[in-house]
């Protein structure tokens, strides 16, 4: 009994360790956003909060750019979500449903493609967006995304399918649902744990990208997104600290509004995804 306690113990101070060190850039770094400048540049930094000001935010949403820069982020990182949950459904369902010559080597290839680094994509990526005329273009951004997301959103859409029960589907038949109603009807209600989840961890990849952001984005600057901008935030504002952290205080809010509002489906389709493969 003893040893199990101890053990436990242990395990919960080594994960309180791992926890602290986790969150403790993203409280510095909001910490930093609401202190005054003198405070951010004192000799002995503090951890904990003593003036507060709201000055630095403004500073950052009145910075140019911000909100255009805000804009085609989100115009990208929701297009391509919503790109990758309509193909990653159908494909999902028809691996999980069907059966069909090639099923699994279609399988092995999404498996291959979700374990493929990012980094050995950059060059293609841009070679293709020179020889097409695609660079500066917020629509190679788009189809980057949704090509990074899709073979994750079809191996987790697939779990899920897998873990609903085939019979509720031919129950929906055999009372005169063909197949496609049968999907609409039965299956595709049940998808929404699911499909909230792929789309939140779709959406984090697409807004927090910067690489081919930064790669394909040269001389049209007007294309840039917030990351590619919050990376020259510091160099147009000088020592700004307190704007730099506000910015990426920001830019972080609209990502962490979303999981908390959507947090208990979430947890709900990542454990339902992973029932079966």
């Amino acid at each position: 009994m003893r040893t199990r306690i101890g053990r436990k113990i242990s395990l919960n101070t080594l994960a309180l360790i791992v926890f602290a060190f986790s969150v403790f850039p993203v409280y510095w770094m909001v910490l930093t956003a609401f202190k005054p400048t003198k405070d951010i540049q004192a000799e002995t930094p503090s951890f904990f909060p003593t003036n507060i000001t709201f000055s630095h935010f403004g500073t950052a949403v009145n910075a140019d750019g911000f909100w255009l820069f805000w804009r085609n982020s989100a115009l990208v990182a929701v297009s391509a979500v919503l790109m990758a949950l309509v193909i990653a459904c159908l494909a999902a369902y028809a691996v999980a449903r069907m059966k069909w010559r090639g099923r699994q080597a279609f399988i092995l290839m999404v498996f291959i493609a979700q374990m493929t680094p990012w980094e050995a994509l950059l060059i293609p990526m841009y070679v293709i967006a020179r020889d097409t005329d695609m660079l500066d273009k917020l629509t190679m951004l788009t189809l980057i995304y949704f090509m990074v997301t899709l073979p994750f959103t079809i191996v987790t859409l697939r779990g899920f399918l897998n873990a609903i029960p085939v019979e509720l589907e031919e129950a929906a038949q055999v009372d005169g649902c063909n197949q496609f109603q049968a999907f609409r009807r039965i299956v595709f209600p049940l998808l929404a744990p699911g499909l909230l989840s792929t789309s939140l961890f779709g959406f984090i990849t697409a807004w927090n990208e910067f690489a081919f952001a930064n790669l394909l984005i040269i001389k049209n600057q007007d294309q840039r997104t917030l990351p590619v901008w919050l990376s020259s935030f510091s160099n147009t504002f000088g020592t700004d600290w307190g704007a730099t952290m506000a910015a990426a205080t920001l830019f972080m809010l609209p990502v962490l509004l979303i999981f908390l509002v959507l947090q208990g489906r979430v947890t709900a389709g990542v454990a339902a995804g992973a029932v079966k493969g």
